[in-house]
């Protein structure tokens, strides 16, 4: 079973791609926008990956979802199951290939912190970015069970790696 994309080289375009994205999707955030955050593997020079944006909207507090979820469905966005309370999903795909995700925090959620966090240690060290690479690429080649089964077994390191550096 397929990932939602195969993984690819790094492609130094993928900034772009999410500079360019990011105003696209701005204007459907109004005044509860913070700010954005380019993250995930797209967001690492050099580091191979799913070549589908990520990008984080940390936002003062969701309002007015119907209204952003018709906005965003005009950019080709479907609402996704909500991650966690204050953390809502959209993906696009593009002819059956993911090609952005983006995930909608609110302020202050532990996840924000992680995101970057975990994006900033595979930016930081390349040791760390090359083992996630490998595993990733493992993963991929193994991989039988679609998405699901791809996410589940990048927890465990994902997971230690993050609470190995708390606080640093």
């Amino acid at each position: 079973m397929a990932l939602t994309s195969e993984i690819s080289p790094y492609n130094p375009q993928w900034p772009l791609l999410f500079t360019a994205e990011n105003r696209r999707i701005a204007e459907g955030f109004g005044a509860e926008l913070i700010g954005t955050h380019h993250i995930g593997s797209t967001a690492v020079p050099g580091l191979s990956a799913k070549p589908e944006i990520d990008i984080l909207v940390v936002v003062s507090e969701h309002i007015n979802e119907v209204a952003r979820s018709e906005f965003m469905r005009t950019l080709g966005y479907v609402r996704g199951t909500d991650l966690s309370v204050g953390h809502h999903f959209y993906r696009r795909d593009v002819d059956g290939v993911r090609t952005h995700k983006i995930h909608v925090c609110v302020a202050g959620h532990g996840q924000i912190a992680r995101m970057l966090r975990f994006r900033d240690l595979l930016r930081e060290d390349s040791t760390i970015r090359k083992q996630y690479q490998d595993l990733k690429l493992r993963l991929e080649a193994n991989n039988r069970g679609g998405i699901a089964e791809y996410l589940a077994h990048k927890a465990p390191y994902i997971d230690a790696l993050m609470n190995m550096h708390l606080g640093d």
